[in-house]
């Protein structure tokens, strides 16, 4: 029987870092140290338990989020291992949403980075409490006072220490757990740890940062606060009373320290994992779990107990070779059984349920339920996805959809053999459901199949995964751009078709005005025929060809647009006149319009928005200004600066390699479609003159 007391033993957390910095190494010196796995993996040799894509394996970089299920000393770890690449980082964020509490790993040789920065600020809207841990510090020339004041800088947070390294500048040999002012020594081939007294030459910074820690606790209540300033010290209960406290409200953060790699300082950083974040029942005491109904669109809450109605948030989906479908779901309240149906409420639909799963990277074991603070797999949904809320459909919630980030960098691809079109069709609608921040789409105007990823390792690692779950190779250029043509004054000129073939002959004869609408405009036709010169059967046969010869204008091909067609005069005969006739009389009208309404080439304007730090803000401008873009203003955002400008499609094509070099990857951005504007006349040529070159174009 699951009880309500059960969430209270869970510790849902979310191992961030950005690249580099041993977060996996972390992981896997936590999983050992817990006695969940006989020995520690290594990233070098593809061994470790989160990373286990082949991807992963070969490229020594984490690229989705893996979990690991293990208990220690009485509690219950989900520990999400997110990936910490700049092109992963939506998986991330889905994975911040599943969880209550996070670690944040630094490296103490790789620093502060970028990744950190911008994962930040998901944590902090999301008001999730964090512990840091300061990896590397086994490593020459690693300082924890200097890497930690900088990531105080960056995240403008305040640490407070519960660890400190016993050995400086590489001779790293254990840990002073302060609270207790104790020393913790690995001891050599074995997960277990040696305590002992704090070496002579440390006691001075043990005491400093036990001053640090007891006053950080006691400022968290007001009789902690009296019995510290009458007594000058609080016991080690009253010192962990108050540090979680603390950290749940986010006025600070617990800072541990050591290396992943030597397993130095683990075990304490599990404890204080288990005491100092929050299990679900108390997490919801800060973040209350609220959603909306799906059907009166009114406010719905619910309590984080296995007594309350079902419901849950998918925060990723994996197509496994073996397992098949499945779906990692966070239970936010209530009791599913394994096989027990249930309802999708963000696309409303009803699930057959299925087998249920406690995950450990790769592994996975079968369990019959799950209750209230639980994150676990259930195979072979139907049509559940990344992002939905599955619930009692008696007791329906939907939890607000995570915002993702709209892919930056997109490649144009074509199988390399022609009979694999369909199936790089559905491997890659596969691939984007198992990654959200992926776009697939197939561009209508220029024909080509279009891949948007978050970056240039984002697109690569997709296309390995298309090569080894789906055995297709495509070969991938720069998109097309989608030009389109315009004309710039009104002209008229008819179309007359004629074909006499010994029987019934071909006649149609129109006249056609074509004059020029505002951007957007579109099409208009208008008939202004009178006196029957065109029987008013044939008028949709005129507007029918006027729509075909629009799909190829005769700059290069590209389709008409912002035109308005007027039909005002032409003539019939009674028995050759047919809608065929007239259709291609139409079209040879417009041609000959188009040729003396001075066309014109229109290319898409992007609307762009840049969030760049406020020391590259000119570069970043000056940068724009050279493709041609137009800049609308400039915001704060934060201590950042976000950049609106209208830039073409045609000069943002490698904009993101670009950005990342000039900001030294700390600026970010997005774009989304805004208008057609004329080409300037020297581009225009040359673009015209390109397309003919390929074929494309028709010489006027």
């Amino acid at each position: 029987m699951v009880t309500d007391a059960h969430a209270d033993t869970i510790r849902n957390i979310a191992v961030v870092s950005s690249a580099g910095a041993g977060k996996t190494s972390l992981v896997e010196a936590l999983l050992y140290t817990a006695g969940a796995i006989p020995a520690m993996g290594a990233v070098g040799n593809g061994s470790t338990v989160s990373d286990f894509e082949p991807e992963e394996i070969h490229r020594k970089v984490s690229v989705s989020t893996a979990a690991a299920h293990f208990p220690w000393k009485g509690v219950t770890f989900n520990l999400l291992d997110t990936p910490g690449a700049m092109s992963f980082l939506g998986e991330a964020e889905l994975a911040l949403h599943a969880v209550d509490g996070v670690l944040i790993v630094l490296g103490a040789a790789s620093g502060m980075r970028t990744e950190l920065e911008k994962l930040w600020g998901t944590i902090a809207d999301l008001g999730l409490p964090c512990i840091l841990f300061v990896n590397e510090l086994d490593k020459e020339r690693t300082v924890l006072e200097t890497v930690l004041k900088a990531c105080e800088d960056a995240l403008e947070i305040r640490t407070v220490p519960v660890t400190i390294p016993i050995g400086l500048d590489g001779r790293l040999e254990g840990v002073v757990l302060v609270a207790e002012g104790a020393a913790y020594r690995p001891v050599a081939g074995s997960s277990k740890v040696l305590r002992g007294e704090v070496p002579a030459d440390g006691a001075g910074a043990a005491g400093e940062a036990r001053k640090k820690l007891v006053e950080s606790a006691a400022e968290t209540d007001d009789q902690l606060v009296e019995k510290y300033l009458a007594q000058g010290d609080l016991a080690e209960a009253e010192m962990l009373q108050g540090i979680k406290a603390g950290t749940c409200a986010r006025k600070f953060v617990p800072v541990l320290c050591g290396s992943a790699v030597r397993n130095i300082g683990t075990a304490p950083l599990l404890d204080a994992l288990a005491a100092y974040l929050p299990s679900p029942v108390e997490a919801a005491r800060f973040r209350p779990v609220k959603g909306t109904d799906p059907h009166t669109g009114e406010e719905v809450r619910r309590t984080p107990a296995a007594t309350e109605p079902f419901s849950a948030y998918v925060f990723k989906t994996l197509i496994d070779p073996f397992a098949g479908h499945l779906s990692y779901l966070r239970v936010m309240s209530g009791t599913l059984h394994a096989d027990t149906p249930f309802f999708n409420a963000s696309r409303r639909a009803k699930e057959k349920g299925g087998h249920l799963f406690t995950i450990l990277g790769k592994k996975y074991a079968p369990v019959q339920q799950i209750s209230a603070g639980d994150i676990a797999a259930v195979a072979k949904l139907k049509d559940t996805l990344t992002g939905d809320t599955v619930c009692d459909e008696k007791h329906p919630i939907l939890f607000a959809r995570v915002p993702l980030r709209k892919p930056v960098f997109s490649f144009a691809l074509e199988p390399k053999a022609k009979a694999d079109i369909e199936k790089v069709s559905v491997g890659l609608h596969k691939l984007v459901e198992e990654d959200p921040t992926l776009e697939f789409t197939r561009n209508p105007e220029t024909k080509e199949m279009v891949l948007g990823g978050m970056g240039q390792l984002h697109v690569d690692v997709t296309f390995e995964k298309l090569r080894r779950k789906y055995g297709v190779d495509v070969d991938v250029h720069v998109p097309k751009i989608p030009y389109k043509e315009t004309i710039r004054r009104m002209a008229q000129a008819q179309g007359k078709y004629k074909k006499q073939t010994g029987g019934h002959g071909q006649y149609g004869d129109c006249w056609l005005q074509v004059d020029p609408l505002p951007r957007g405009g579109g099409f208009e036709f208008v008939s202004k025929v009178v006196g029957g010169a065109i029987p008013r059967n044939f008028i949709p046969a005129v507007e029918k060809g006027v729509l075909e010869a629009m799909h190829e204008g005769g700059l290069a091909r590209f389709p008409v647009v912002d035109v308005r067609v007027t039909v005002y005069d032409g003539s019939y005969h009674v028995v050759d006149s047919s809608e065929m006739a007239f259709k291609i009389a139409a079209s040879m009208g417009f041609k000959k319009a188009m040729e003396q309404a001075l066309p014109a080439l229109l290319e898409p304007i992007m609307s762009v928005e840049v969030v760049t730090p406020d020391d590259v803000v000119g570069a970043v401008i000056g940068d724009l200004n050279a493709r041609r873009g137009r800049i609308i203003g400039v915001t704060a955002k934060g201590h950042a600066e976000m950049i609106h400008a209208a830039v073409p499609l045609a000069d943002m094509l490698t904009y993101a390699p670009m950005l990342n070099s000039i900001s030294g990857g700390r600026a970010t951005y997005g774009m989304e479609f805004s208008a057609y504007e004329e080409v300037p006349k020297e581009l225009a040529a040359r673009v015209i003159e390109e397309h003919r070159a390929a074929g494309h174009a028709v010489a006027l």
